[in-house]
């Protein structure tokens, strides 16, 4: 059963939804942009050790609350981990307001009719139930669309709202989520194959059940406008793709209706060497930016 209580967060609140869900591919990545280079720690335990410290700092900061922040993606590791003593889901939830959701794929096939579509997925059963144990609202996949091939990109709308249909069934809310990479040198073409696969989609779900979207900032300016407006859809926002914060902002400014779910535009000005004040300053303007791009007209 669905929480009411993060549903009508989720749904209605003004804000936006921080991802926090790198894994073991773009976990370097990620801390290298922090400070962290591979030379500063050995093995895959110290790599999420760090990755963990700081995701605990940003939770854990003065700005990192459900009036701005609605919602977090959590990577596996992390949804088990603790903050303060608190499992995380309920520190974000109980202490925070931010309603917690799961990544749940398990990475990506090599690219065939210009997407790559999400490998199986055989424990995806146990995790559900394991993330409805500890309180999480709903999950997150993440597909990828290099080119504006209309059998790829069925295949991945396809896929995606299969499994989206497991989830739902375990009584978690999925976000789908198929990125048009924002350097393909067809992603409006792509864009408008999307738009039309995921509306067909999502008139074949059945009466009640409700999912959510995450997507590339589109070309076209409210190009998702009629997904926005659909039943079926929860809420439709927005992934920063590569874009820097400043830009990813200006973007999502012109897309009514749809609201971030930022990762690297979120941290990006983040630094280790950061004392606790200047970090949390650092964050604090950050997601101010954030949520005024997402809290725009609707």
């Amino acid at each position: 059963m669905v929480d009411a209580g993060m549903l009508n967060k989720i749904s209605q609140a003004p804000g936006f939804i921080a991802a926090l869900d790198q894994s073991g591919g773009s976990t370097p990545g990620a801390l290298r942009l922090y400070g962290v280079n591979e030379t500063d720690y050995q093995g895959d335990e110290e790599m999420f050790r760090l990755i963990h410290a700081m995701r605990v700092r940003i939770m854990s900061a003065p700005a990192f609350t459900g009036d701005k922040v609605i919602g977090t993606i959590l990577f596996e590791r992390t949804m088990d981990g603790d903050v303060e003593g608190q499992p995380v889901p309920s520190f974000l939830w109980e202490k925070r307001g931010v309603v917690p959701f799961l990544k749940i794929d398990k990475g990506l096939e090599a690219e065939e009719n210009g997407v790559q579509l999400l490998k199986p997925m055989p424990d995806l059963d146990a995790l559900l139930s394991r993330g409805l144990a500890k309180g999480m609202f709903g999950t997150k996949m993440r597909s990828v669309i290099a080119h504006a091939d209309k059998t790829g990109i069925a295949a991945v709308v396809k896929q995606q709202f299969e499994i989206a249909r497991q989830i739902l069934d375990k009584g978690l809310i999925p976000i789908i989520e198929p990125e048009v990479l924002i350097k393909s040198t067809t992603k409006e073409e792509a864009e408008t194959i999307l738009r039309d696969e995921i509306a067909a989609q999502l008139d074949k779900l059945p009466g009640g059940e409700r999912v959510m979207l995450k997507l590339t900032l589109p070309t076209v300016a409210d190009f998702y406008a009629p997904l926005v407006a659909h039943g079926s859809v929860i809420r439709l926002v927005a992934l920063s793709g590569g874009y820097s914060t400043a830009d990813a902002c200006e973007k999502l400014s012109h897309n009514h209706g749809m609201i971030a779910s930022f990762s690297r535009a979120l941290a990006e000005n983040l630094r280790v060497t950061m004392t606790d004040d200047e970090f949390n300053a650092s964050l604090g303007k950050t997601i101010d930016q954030i949520f005024a791009a997402s809290a725009h007209k609707a």
